[in-house]
């Protein structure tokens, strides 16, 4: 674009955007024809000289979609705007909710669909509309059975998605980890645990989330972990846990004893999915999200524009 080109196609863009007038009216301002209106307001916005953002909770980044299906190969993405955002909290809110739009708009409906559970699952399960697929059976995919003092959200949240979705809830009847291998061993062999297991693995999507390898965990919370276990799982390199397994930032197991006690799919069940869609929000998990997408834990993530950058920085 010449030097000329360069002042017309400001004005042109000054004119349109901030005076709102109409192309035609520009071209008679200008004394240029309105194709080349058109045309210089382009050039505008590919020059930089524009740049157009939707002020809104469920506005998307076009731009990092792509690049995220591009450069890190997901086989989609769906990146939410921080724009307005006042806390972590109202982060995680516009993540659940993108990813309840995106349960909502997949064709197919999966069948069945198996969740884990936590914050931000319970999150999208608040967000998800009555009737957001015609029936969708779910099935949970790792203990959640609470020990401690707080109440689990696992049963509560296979539960409100199915409802919701016109469906039943299969659940996992047992603790996320289990003090004794032994005891792991021989829950997992119960029939009934065996039969949900099995169905888990038959599914037509899975919906997980990733948390933090922090004092905040859910795990710690809900009484599997203490504060001292996370401390010794971050000086083994963990940087979170999906679907209560802890990983590092290649996406490999950091403590093979802890990951024998723990009850549920295995990484390489995510790993083997047609559709494994991460919904992952806010700088804490930064770490754990290169993980997940490094490692190939998903085929779809749901984020916030901050972790989607710093996911293509990385």
């Amino acid at each position: 674009m010449d030097a000329v080109d360069e002042l017309l196609s400001i004005r042109a863009a000054e004119l349109y955007y901030e005076e709102n007038l109409t192309q035609e009216e520009i071209g008679r301002s200008l004394q240029i024809t309105r194709w080349k209106v058109g045309r210089l307001l382009t050039q505008a916005k590919d020059a930089g000289f524009v740049r157009i953002e939707i002020l809104h909770s469920r506005a998307r980044r076009p731009q990092l979609e792509r690049r995220l299906r591009e450069e890190r190969g997901l086989r989609d993405a769906v990146v939410v705007s921080r724009v307005g955002v006042r806390s972590e909290d109202e982060l995680l809110q516009r993540v659940a909710q993108a990813a309840a739009d995106y349960l909502t708009a997949l064709r197919p409906s999966p069948s069945l669909l198996g969740v884990s559970w936590g914050r931000t699952l319970s999150e999208i399960a608040h967000h998800l509309r009555d009737g957001w697929s015609a029936h969708t059976d779910v099935v949970q995919i790792n203990g959640g059975v609470s020990v401690g003092p707080r109440p689990g959200t696992a049963a509560a949240t296979a539960v409100g998605i199915a409802q919701k979705g016109g469906g039943s809830a299969a659940l996992l009847p047992s603790p996320a980890i289990l003090e004794h291998r032994a005891t792991k061993d021989a829950i997992e062999a119960d029939r009934v645990v065996a039969r949900v297991l099995e169905r888990a693995r038959s599914t037509d999507a899975y919906l997980f989330s990733a948390g933090a390898a922090d004092h905040g965990s859910v795990h710690v919370d809900s009484g599997y972990l203490t504060a001292a276990d996370i401390d010794r799982l971050v000086a083994a390199g963990a940087v979170g846990d999906v679907v209560g397994r802890y990983i590092d930032a290649t996406g490999r197991i950091v403590d093979a004893d802890l990951d024998a006690r723990t009850v549920g799919l295995s990484l390489d069940d995510l790993r083997g999915a047609d559709v494994a869609i991460a919904a992952i929000a806010g700088a804490s998990k930064h770490a754990v999200a290169s993980a997940v997408v490094a490692s190939g834990l998903c085929t779809v993530l749901v984020t916030d524009e901050s972790t989607a950058q710093s996911l293509l920085d990385g």
